[in-house]
């Protein structure tokens, strides 16, 4: 039996996240009660407040986490002419500005977010910019790829179709050809109560702290149910999402599990019965595809590590209308493919 099976059995946890909300203290137009309840009914368990080059909104949080019972995590978006940045997990009280860095100065304000501690993302990379919004389009200088935690590359509602979001798509991929181990993220861009109906994707973090399955790639993104991807070695080890797999020799085999969890908001969204088909993705494109039948759960199939160093579940079917990736994983690394 699968690990997956097994710690669904012991009460795994999965929070169900929204990393990128606006207050009235920036350009929202609900207070952050207002915010956290809206998040409630949306069956969310955690949403970042990343108001606009301010944390002033986060000024009695305790109190709202306490009625809603909704975790408030501290974050802000830096909000220059040259790109919008996700700042997550900083402490109370701590602020780092970068409003005055210009397109190479990139690596000065990284250097202060990680002081604090925190995590840094591109938000909406490319987005259409200025003048219709200022610095939405990314425009930095990225000198070196480990000083980014995260890329935001589903933003929006009914994120999947946005081509500004498939190149952010792209744009992930490409960082993780080159070597560099990446959390890919999605967020809402919230501003606004009042229209819980629309078509959302979810950041799943494993865990009970957000920020920390963050930095260690242990996220997976959806629309609607919940998709888990582990890897287990010849050696009986178990790998989730974030890991490496150690000793992965070319030509050596190992198990990829995944698993659709169809309990998580499941009053939020509708999956017709179909065909599921999920992709297992690496650097060197579809490795392997498998079909899930209407009613199946979980699956498994026998990947030969070759040459790829990353893997991914990339979840396909009807959704809304239309047949789109409906969720995705972070990868599962191979430490020592060659």
């Amino acid at each position: 039996m699968s690990r997956l099976n097994q710690e669904e059995r012991a009460g795994e946890r999965w929070l169900a996240c929204e990393l990128h909300t606006h207050t009235q203290h920036s350009d929202g137009r609900h207070t952050l009660p207002e915010l956290a309840r809206s998040a409630a009914a949306l069956e969310l368990d955690c949403i970042a407040l990343t108001d606009h080059n301010t944390t002033s909104g986060l000024l009695g949080k305790e109190a709202v986490e306490q009625e809603t019972g909704i975790q408030i995590m501290n974050g802000l978006e830096w909000t220059t002419f040259y790109g919008h940045m996700l700042v997550l997990g900083f402490a109370a009280g701590e602020y780092a500005d970068w409003r005055d860095l210009g397109p190479q100065d990139l690596v000065q304000g990284l250097r202060e977010v990680k002081a604090l501690g925190a995590l840094a993302g591109l938000a909406h990379p490319y987005r259409v910019g200025s003048p219709m919004c200022t610095g939405c389009y990314w425009e930095y200088e990225i000198s070196d790829w480990r000083d980014i935690n995260f890329i935001e590359v589903w933003s929006g509602t009914f994120p999947s179709v946005s081509s500004s979001n498939q190149r952010a798509y792209a744009l992930w991929t490409d960082v993780l050809n080159q070597g560099f181990r990446m959390t890919a993220t999605c967020g809402r861009d919230w501003h606004a109560s009042g229209a819980e109906q629309e078509l959302i994707a979810v950041t799943y973090t494993s865990g009970t702290n957000p920020a920390q399955a963050i930095a260690e790639g242990a996220v997976s993104i959806s629309m609607g149910p919940l998709l888990k991807m582990e890897a287990i070695a010849g050696d009986g080890r178990v790998y989730q999402l974030g890991q490496a797999v150690a000793g992965a020799e070319p030509n050596t085999e190992v198990e990829i599990a995944v698993q659709l969890d169809f309990e998580r908001r499941k009053a939020k969204w509708t999956l017709p019965e179909q065909l599921l088909e999920i992709k297992l993705v690496g650097n060197p494109g579809v490795i392997g595809t498998i079909q899930l039948p209407a009613g199946e759960h979980q699956a498994t199939a026998k990947v030969a590590v070759k040459d790829f160093t990353w893997l991914r579940a990339e979840l396909y079917g009807v959704f809304n209308g239309c047949r789109t990736m409906i969720a995705f994983t972070n990868p599962i690394y191979f430490s020592n493919a060659d």
